[in-house]
């Protein structure tokens, strides 16, 4: 059976050194991770609201992963669901980079209202190829159950404006000083949590949130 890289030109090459620059040399203060970026994909509070969480994610980080299983309902729950923040995601590949820009791709082409449905579940399902699988198997049941046929799924994954987007999206993240995957910005300012292996703790996501909601 082909492998993922049949579906994918070879500008994913292109991808993955643009995301290993921006996760290894950035070295901004991350104030510009506020502003609307081209590409921004959000839930929560509209545009312009108080607070606004940003994160950076690939749907092949572990530690991303990790984030997700852990923390996102209990955020989403809390602070999106209620339009106290407006959560922004923005895309960065890792390795293996062409199974995150064909990921990405796909959640893309699934629609607005698909999007998110599609990164959480390329993260849920890591294990499937992590361990031996074939991530065209997972990467196309995903997409059909987005609704996407087999067809408009290879078309998607190879589409050229789509992969020179998400190589531009990558070069903003050095420019808002992001420097490894899952990174989280509350009002622009970079959350960090010295010793976490899941990256930002919610209690330390939440804090800055809160401190920021009551001013």
């Amino acid at each position: 059976m082909r492998t993922i890289k049949t579906f994918l030109s070879r500008r994913a090459a292109i991808v993955t050194a643009i995301a290993a620059s921006a996760l290894l040399v950035a070295s901004c203060t991350g104030g510009g991770a506020n502003a609307p970026a081209e590409g921004d994909m959000a839930m929560g509070a509209a545009e312009g609201a108080k607070v606004t969480v940003v994160e950076y994610a690939s749907v092949t980080c572990h530690v991303c992963a990790a984030w997700h299983n852990a923390y996102w309902a209990e955020f989403k729950a809390k602070y999106v669901d209620t339009n106290k923040v407006r959560f922004v995601f923005r895309e960065i590949p890792t390795p293996p980079a062409p199974v995150a820009v064909a990921g990405f791709q796909i959640a893309r082409c699934a629609g607005d209202d698909k999007y998110f449905d599609v990164v959480h579940a390329m993260m849920e399902s890591q294990a499937e190829w992590q361990t031996g699988g074939n991530p065209r198997d997972t990467l196309f049941r995903i997409g059909n159950g987005a609704g996407l046929t087999n067809s408009q799924i290879e078309t998607c994954i190879k589409d050229p404006d789509g992969i020179k987007a998400i190589e531009d999206r990558a070069r903003a993240a050095t420019a808002a000083g992001v420097q490894g995957t899952p990174s989280f910005f509350v009002n622009g300012q970079a959350i960090l949590s010295p010793g976490s292996q899941n990256g930002p703790t919610l209690a330390d996501i939440s804090a800055a949130i809160d401190a920021e909601l009551a001013k």
